[in-house]
């Protein structure tokens, strides 16, 4: 099955995301990262949400260097948020901004590799934790604020196995599922309710920690660093998206 990607004729401009409040998860390394730095270098005002706080400190400082809108910083471990975290944390930014006008699920974990039947318990929830619980918390608590934005767009990260399974990779790959459920299921709710789209993208092979941990024996710069898949990032939060929902995309 052949997905979409942002158009061939996709030129972001320097104002792509001027005046946008974006929150990205996972911000302080890899693509989450990159799409932080992205979206700022765009105009948009970048929530950097993570669990390491010096790596989130770094962020933000490039994107200050670099002259972009002052971001915001949000320390927080998605593998033991519990609702009321999440609750304090849509209290603050509500307090903080009049709407969000872009989400995007970034934070993701591997868990283990290894057949099902030796798989162990505890990983598996960490991986659904982390991955499809910690994304259904935030997205419920932050869709008033998304709500609130003329069109807002939520970004959820999906996987190859997680639109096809494939043997060994257990809890990530059904949670990459459930991701793409998610997606739909919030797609088909909102379509006519609200003026919020939800699509999935699929970073593809890159250069991160996660892929050189999951092939160890694959040359990392034989796949495209995080910053060069960024097309597709910017699309899905722009305005040039508008009116596209439910769609699961390729980065490339």
């Amino acid at each position: 099955m052949a997905y979409p990607t942002a158009p061939a004729d996709f030129r972001p401009d320097t104002h792509l995301l001027q005046d946008k409040t974006i929150l990205v998860t996972g911000a302080g390394d890899g693509i989450g990262r990159a799409a932080a730095l992205a979206y700022a270098a765009h105009g948009a005002t970048v929530i950097l949400l993570g669990r390491t706080e010096s790596k989130l400190e770094q962020v933000y400082d490039e994107i200050e260097a670099a002259g972009g809108p002052r971001p915001a910083l949000v320390a927080l471990d998605l593998a033991s948020a519990q609702e009321d975290n999440v609750l304090t944390l849509a209290q603050g930014l509500a307090g903080e901004f009049p709407h969000l006008d872009g989400l995007l699920h970034n934070a993701s974990i591997l868990g283990e590799r290894r057949p099902i039947e030796s798989a162990g318990y505890l990983a598996w929830q960490e991986v659904m934790q982390v991955n499809v619980n910690a994304q259904f918390l935030l997205t419920r608590h932050l869709l008033p604020l998304l709500q609130a934005a003329p069109a807002a767009s939520i970004v959820f990260t999906s996987s190859g196995v997680g639109r096809k399974g494939r043997a060994y990779w257990g809890a990530y790959a059904v949670s990459k599922f459930a991701t793409e459920g998610l997606m739909q299921v919030l797609a088909d709710e909102l379509e006519n309710t609200s003026s919020v789209r939800v699509n999935s993208l699929n970073p593809g092979a890159t250069n991160t920690a996660m892929r050189r941990s999951a092939y160890p024996g694959e040359k990392p710069t034989d796949n495209p660093a995080p910053a060069d898949i960024m097309a597709a990032y910017l699309y899905l939060m722009s305005d040039a998206s508008r009116g596209i929902t439910g769609q699961a995309f390729n980065a490339r």
